[in-house]
């Protein structure tokens, strides 16, 4: 069965090669890369070429990667030098995706708007930071047709989906799209699954995971309240194409042990994915 998981389920910083070796020895046979995800790191030309002989190594296929939310170079920075910065730390994972034979789309964190949380005093700033990240997307465009590499905008916790929904409906579906988190749409009140719902013809990406609904824990599916028969409903009948995507991390399970982690996880992950076959075949007869 193709099932993707995360690299970063350990530690998101440091060699992947162990871990990657250990996803591979689970079963799982994409990756939804992970590293460095909220650092300002660009990955050189040589650090490419020896993840691709790690994955040619262990049989491992890139699906997605998650491109940095930049500590300080920020692509949707209403400061001018910073959000320069912030598209060439884009542009470097557009192209490695594209150099690794990624068949899926950079996955990015954008601004929002955040029910309970922004005030309505900082809205115009949030609307300011989605005008620069616009200027970003269209200096990217052209990087992204010539590699046919789209970008998958994601939900955070709280998330009104409004932002998101603006900046998807100012580009073209197949280089703009959703990437939905399951883990962030269960937190609190947001209504993640009936945003999921509206916006289920934009599915570009998904980061799968479960939670109580009070936090960001991350846990494997089944191990939290996430309502995995909707979610299995509703991504059957939505636009996404490609394998199932898992986000998921050790430190809020009773794993202490990385391959009886991924084992554990496997199995949940794979029970999640029977549920979206057979709903697609439901749907199709």
């Amino acid at each position: 069965m193709q099932i993707a998981i995360n690299t970063d389920f350990f530690t998101s910083t440091g060699s992947p090669q162990p871990i990657l070796k250990a996803i591979a020895e689970a079963g799982f046979t994409h990756l939804h890369w992970c590293h460095q995800w909220n650092t300002d790191f660009h990955y050189d030309d040589s650090e490419i070429a020896q993840i691709k002989k790690w994955l040619d190594e262990y049989g491992l296929s890139l699906l997605d990667i998650h491109g940095s939310d930049g500590r300080e170079k920020c692509w949707y920075s209403t400061v001018e030098y910073e959000r320069q910065a912030g598209v060439a730390l884009v542009a470097n994972r557009i192209k490695m995706l594209a150099a690794l034979k990624g068949t899926g789309a950079v996955m990015m964190h954008i601004a929002y708007i955040r029910r309970g949380i922004t005030k309505p005093e900082d809205a115009p700033i949030v609307w300011q930071k989605i005008n620069a990240l616009k200027k970003s997307i269209n200096e990217l465009m052209p990087l992204m047709r010539s590699l046919n590499i789209p970008l998958a905008l994601e939900n955070i916790p709280n998330d009104t989906f409004e932002t998101l929904e603006n900046v998807m409906g100012t580009f073209p579906k197949e280089f703009v799209g959703l990437c939905y988190d399951s883990g962030h749409g269960n937190i609190g009140e947001c209504e993640g699954l009936n945003h999921l719902k509206d916006n289920k013809g934009r599915l570009m990406a998904l980061h799968l995971h479960d939670n109580n609904g009070t936090g960001d824990q991350h846990q494997p599916p089944f191990m939290g309240n996430l309502d995995w028969n909707r979610l299995a409903d509703i991504i059957a009948r939505s636009a996404y194409p490609r394998q199932i995507s898992f986000e998921v991390a050790m430190r809020c399970t009773p794993f202490e042990d990385i391959p009886m982690f991924l084992k554990d996880t496997y199995a949940r992950c794979a029970k999640f994915v029977k549920m979206v076959e057979e709903r697609k075949l439901a749907i199709s007869n």
